[in-house]
């Protein structure tokens, strides 16, 4: 399209889409027929001018909710029905359900921290408003560039508008001299400075596997090795915690850029967004450990955490 009919083809798309014209109106006003009309249409579609997204809403089940919330004790608790069995459906419907809750709770008065992973990824990109709030990235960078911390900050503070303190240094480093030293830069510091004043917080959780946990594939293999004779049920915010919610304090946690167990604890409101079957035991782990406060997750989850509750309180 010329400048010409790229205006007029933006302008007839406007009128319908946004403005919820009918052909013949939009046809009358412009000095076309409405055939022409509906072929400017087409060709917009065709060529991306017009994309069509389909936003199905969050569907929670209420009184699953309410069961799982009551069990620990919970400030909020999310069950979310997911639409589909795959890995991507669950990601992307719980990480919209997270940006929901956001929206809903932070406030301008909120300093909003959050970790990494795939599923708060999800959150940020389904994320349409937020409180124009402090943002404060809690952990080091790993992963894929689109769902690694600094990344999400970056999201959602185009969406907040709100001051963002980023981590540009690595998880994990090879020594405690390392990690001493980035510490100290004034750019982190900016960041770990405001650990304390968090209020609200996302997290991830991830299970010790290669494929539920992208700490884990970020260790190195003789860290992995020596880790592997203990206990690990769960990581958050590379904090590896046993079964029963105890925090490993070992060399790990001196050669990573993140937020500490006793900070976490701290932030009054910290929401865990984690789900699947495969989760319920880290997500479990997590909750024993007074990590979280909040849950967004799924059905297949939520059961297995109130049976593992039930089990634990006979």
């Amino acid at each position: 399209m010329g400048p010409a009919e790229l205006q007029r083809a933006t302008t007839v798309a406007r009128r319908y889409f946004v403005e919820g014209k009918a052909k013949t109106e939009i046809a009358d006003e412009l000095g076309i027929s409405r055939y022409k009309v509906a072929r400017i249409l087409d060709e917009c579609r065709e060529q991306g001018i017009v994309r069509i997204e389909i936003g199905v809403p969050t569907v929670v089940d209420s009184e699953l909710s309410e069961q799982l919330r009551a069990a620990f004790g919970l400030q909020h608790a999310l069950v979310v029905k997911v639409t589909a069995p795959d890995v991507a459906t669950l990601r992307r419907e719980l990480g919209t359900a997270a940006a929901e809750l956001l929206t809903e709770i932070v406030t301008e008065d909120d300093v909003l921290g959050v970790s990494w992973g795939r599923t708060l990824d999800a959150m940020a990109r389904a994320l349409n408003a937020l409180a124009p709030c402090s943002i404060v990235q809690m952990t080091g960078v790993t992963g894929a560039v689109g769902a690694n911390s600094a990344d999400l900050v970056r999201q959602l503070a185009a969406v907040s508008r709100g001051p963002a303190y980023p981590i540009y240094a690595p998880l994990v480093v090879s020594d405690e001299r390392t990690a001493n030293a980035l510490y100290s830069q004034p750019g982190i510091a900016a960041a770990t400075s405001r650990f304390p004043s968090i209020t609200k917080a996302a997290v991830a959780i991830g299970s010790w596997d290669p494929e539920g946990s992208q700490f884990h594939a970020a260790l190195p293999p003789a860290m992995l090795a020596s880790l592997r004779r203990e206990d690990i049920a769960a990581e958050v915010c590379s904090i590896l915690l046993t079964e029963d919610g105890t925090p490993l304090d070992g060399d790990i946690s001196r050669l990573t850029i993140s937020i500490g167990a006793d900070q976490l604890r701290q932030i009054p409101e910290v929401i865990a967004v984690a789900g699947g079957a495969s989760k319920a035991r880290a997500i479990h782990s997590v909750l024993r450990g007074g990590l979280a406060h909040s849950v967004v997750t799924d059905e297949s989850a939520a059961r297995l955490l109130i049976d593992s509750h039930t089990q634990i309180t006979k």
